[in-house]
């Protein structure tokens, strides 16, 4: 009977250190767990490197070609290897009174167009500036951002610049040319347009 008594002793301090054992691992156990859960995540500043390292930078290309209609009104039509759907505006600029007309487009199939630009009447003669502004890239759509970044750090050449907005990098094409039927001194490589038709 002693023995049975002992034995039942002998396998309930058994039973009680393998149960405190198991007590002392649980917690271990948690706090590799909570030690895991907390890892830190990645800053912005990592995951715009990261970003930055995936997408190509896009040299950006822009071309425009200006045309005077009949009514002296003028067309912009141009090419560019931006992405579809990528917001652009068209200005116009009088050199001589700082008067402007803008137009938003934007590019499908690497081609946008925008006008008639000027006054009913039609433009005077004189010097004019053409440009076209790529708007920023958190105006853009999502697909577009996708490939230029949120604030155009992905464009890259000549044409890109600072926003004057301080909303990352833009691009802007310019170009000068001279609407009027007479001949005109100038050193500038400038294109004279004249009114179909004179």
């Amino acid at each position: 009977m002693r023995n049975v008594i002992s034995s039942v002793g002998v396998l309930m301090v058994s039973a009680a250190l393998l149960a405190g054992c198991g007590e002392t691992d649980a917690p271990n156990e948690s706090a590799a767990t909570a030690e895991q859960t907390s890892a830190p995540e990645p800053t912005v500043a990592e995951i715009a490197v990261a970003e930055a390292e995936e997408v190509a930078p896009l040299v950006v290309e822009i071309m425009a070609h200006v045309s005077l209609r009949s009514d002296r009104r003028l067309m912009v039509e141009g090419e560019s290897n931006l992405p579809d759907a990528t917001l652009v505006q068209i200005i116009v600029e009088r050199e001589i009174s700082s008067v402007r007309w803008r137009e938003r487009t934007r590019v499908d199939d690497g081609v946008f167009a925008a006008g008639p630009f000027g006054p009913g009447s039609g433009l005077p003669d004189g010097g004019y500036i053409v440009r076209v502004e790529v708007s920023e890239g958190s105006v853009q759509p999502e697909a577009v951002q996708a490939r230029i970044g949120h604030e155009g750090q992905h464009l890259a050449g000549e044409l890109v610049n600072q926003s004057r907005h301080g909303l990352g990098q833009v691009a802007t094409y310019s170009r000068r040319f001279l609407v009027g039927s007479e001949p005109r001194q100038t050193r500038d490589q400038v294109e004279v347009l004249e009114s179909p038709g004179r």
